[in-house]
């Protein structure tokens, strides 16, 4: 059987040793630790024309029958801490027969690719070989334990009663790939079949194909294309990092370290062109004879906390002399914010028996960026015997960077 492996026979052994050939062959740079003394065993990526993640010990049938083939390629098999990791080398495509299937019962088979090491594992043998481990037939069979010191590859369902006269094992759906990847220390694991396996050391990274990852040393977090790049709609649910952008179709968002803020608030609007009056005097979110009388622009505050609220209407007193204020109050959740009150130091102010258009801008800051307010319009008259009329209300807020 072409199986090799580097580091296992020692050449002042009987037998004749590593050549120079096993030792070009078997990947003997390619660990990852996973412990002081252990490394990650898997196959190695790669396929010959680059378009598949990996190809090695790759475990097939193309023919009706009893017998699968397995493709060549490289590996690293992990035995014992005390014994170390064997680079391993299948150079040519090498067949593997399964056992006729029980008379009455299925079974699942393992293929494994496996070592054996006299001097550690006392077995008299001391070779690297491709393995079927036998399941035992049951009406719901289970997959058989893997051996130590052993690299499962797959899992083949035998049917009852499959032999090759009676067309063998239905290869199309049978077989199962177990093989997972590897790579050597510092290097990008690719992600194949090793989706739930925990990283060997903080700083490691991993490409899981539509995103770079990396373990943090308690989780696998994700990573744009680059760090300090936009994620594309749809990868990222949760930020990595304080200060990381994505693109959530079309919307510039930045990770506050909670939650997905607009990277870029853009300014919020309302108004009314129906007109009512107001003949309070204190402030009132309410005016009579009107289609929607209150206006309540909702926005989202930067990251910097400061907006401009830019508020106005057109005017008119009932009495001469008279005048009526619009204003705003600011709300977080319906509950007004602490000082954010309509006032008349914020305040548009009409007086005269004319009709008038007046507005104002005032500064509001101390907001916590990415939460979402309203500023609700707010108005009060000079009297109550004035019914000072309000028409044409606006209110406009626009976030500061």
């Amino acid at each position: 059987m072409p199986v090799r492996s580097a580091w296992l026979v020692n050449r002042t052994d009987v037998e004749s040793g590593q050549s120079r050939a096993d030792t070009r062959l078997a990947p003997t740079g390619t660990m990852t630790p996973t412990s002081g003394l252990a490394s990650r065993g898997g196959v190695i990526p790669g396929s010959p024309d680059g378009k598949s993640l990996m190809s090695a010990f790759y475990v097939f049938s193309s023919t009706a029958g009893m017998t699968a083939t397995v493709a060549p390629g490289r590996a690293v098999v992990q035995g014992s801490e005390a014994a170390g990791a064997y680079p391993v080398v299948l150079t040519d495509y090498t067949t593997v027969v399964f056992a006729d299937g029980d008379a009455n019962n299925p079974r699942i088979d393992l293929v494994v690719l496996r070592i054996y090491d006299a001097q550690v594992d006392k077995s008299g043998r001391t070779e690297a070989v491709l393995e079927i481990v036998r399941g035992a037939p049951e009406g719901n069979p289970q997959v058989p334990q893997t051996p130590a010191a052993s690299l499962p590859l797959a899992t083949v369902r035998v049917p009852a009663g499959a032999s090759v006269g009676t067309g063998g094992i239905a290869w199309a759906s049978a077989v199962a790939n177990l093989r997972t990847s590897t790579v050597a220390a510092g290097g990008i694991l690719p992600l194949y079949g090793n989706t739930n396996e925990p990283g060997a050391y903080p700083g490691q990274y991993r490409d899981i194909g539509v995103q770079l990852q990396r373990w943090d040393g308690g989780a696998w977090v994700g990573y744009p294309s680059q760090l300090g790049g936009i994620a594309p709609t749809g990868q990222l649910a949760t930020g990595g990092y304080v200060g990381q952008y994505r693109d959530n179709n079309g919307r510039l968002e930045r990770w506050s370290g909670t939650d997905w803020v607009l990277a870029m608030p853009t300014p919020a609007f309302s108004y009314n062109t129906d007109g009512g009056y107001c003949k309070t005097t204190t402030w009132t979110e309410a005016v009579t004879d009107t289609v929607g009388p209150t206006l309540t622009t909702t926005f989202t505050a930067p990251v910097s906390g400061k907006v401009l609220v830019h508020l106005g209407f057109q005017g008119q007193p009932s009495v001469e002399g008279g005048w009526g204020r619009m204003s705003a109050n600011i709300r977080k959740g319906g509950v007004l914010v602490t000082g954010l009150g309509a006032d008349e130091t914020r305040s548009a102010i009409d007086t005269g028996r004319g009709h008038q258009s007046v507005s104002t801008v005032f500064q509001v800051t101390g907001l916590q960026a990415g939460a979402t307010y309203t500023a609700v319009s707010a108005y009060c008259s000079g009297a109550t015997t004035n019914n000072h009329w309000f028409d044409n209300r606006f209110i406009r807020v626009d976030p500061m960077l």
